[in-house]
């Protein structure tokens, strides 16, 4: 009888401890700073017309939590989900629909797509869930060289692009606002000495355009759109968020955002209304590039 109580107590001192030790992972809060569920963050979805989801790139928890909801999604929306990424280049369509569609295999994709160093642990479960569920997946950034040529030249510079390099980008000219935070801020950055010119933002500013366009190029009434890209591309309801808007006023967007701190217990008053949902990750959490 005195061992069993032995055995008893220790079992549990054990389960006390553990969950007196208990560290989640994540945190998930709303615009206030409100601790929530995750099916307060489905339901608005489902109901949005798009959901601009920003991650941190290295960040394996909202990787993770974007193939989830895009599961989620799937389960509701089935073939009218579509998906779209910072991530794919716009003059990759093609490249990106011939693997989706089984035309050229996967190692062909891979080798000619310019895909990022953490595409095979991050962004590579969500074109496979995509080939596999027969689902649109957008490739809505501009390609890198030309917003390195409006880093150089301004927006002036993509006047010279001939008519098929100007497939690939929003009609000019482009729309700016330089009054937003998003690009004003890049102008207050410090440490970048002379790299910082009124171009900076700008570069910045083709790339939130065009991924824009593109989303809107393939969104239609009925249809629902997730969308992958840097929290900083979304964050305090810009970027691409006011391109979206100015594109079409009545839109229903849902905005996501990635932080990460040492205490998820509470959101930070410099993290909260940064978007409709903030996704709190602790700072010890594994990179994954």
């Amino acid at each position: 009888m005195r061992k069993l109580t032995y055995a008893i107590l220790a079992i549990s001192f054990i389960l006390f401890s553990a969950f007196k030790t208990n560290k989640p992972a994540y945190s998930l809060y709303n615009e206030k700073g409100k601790d929530i569920k995750y099916d307060k963050l489905l339901k608005q979805a489902l109901e949005a017309d798009i959901v601009l989801f920003g991650e941190l790139h290295d960040n394996a928890i909202a990787h993770w939590l974007q193939l989830e909801l895009t599961k989620d999604l799937y389960e509701v929306k089935k073939e009218n989900l579509i998906l779209g990424a910072e991530m794919f280049e716009s003059d990759n369509q093609v490249i990106l629909d011939e693997y989706l569609n089984g035309l050229i295999s996967q190692s062909s994709f891979e080798k000619e797509v310019r895909l990022w160093p953490n595409y095979k642990t991050d962004y590579k479960p969500l074109v496979e869930f995509a080939k596999k569920n027969n689902l649109i997946f957008v490739a809505t950034n501009i390609p890198r060289r030309y917003a390195a040529l409006v880093n150089k030249k301004g927006f002036e510079g993509l006047e010279d692009l001939s008519d098929n390099a100007r497939e690939f980008i929003p009609p000019l000219p482009i729309q700016y606002d330089s009054t937003l935070n998003s690009y004003k801020s890049m102008m207050e950055m410090t440490g970048m000495g002379s790299h910082v010119t009124p171009n900076f933002p700008k570069a910045q500013a083709v790339k939130d355009a065009t991924m824009a366009y593109h989303i809107m190029e393939y969104w239609e009434n009925g249809k629902s759109l997730i969308h992958y890209h840097g929290a900083y591309h979304s964050q305090d309801y810009e970027s691409i968020y006011w391109y979206l808007k100015q594109a079409n006023p009545e839109l229903k967007i849902v905005t996501i955002h990635t932080v990460s701190q040492e205490d998820i217990s509470t959101l930070e008053e410099s993290n909260t209304g940064k978007a409709d949902f903030t996704i709190c990750v602790d700072k010890d959490m594994t990179k994954t590039r």
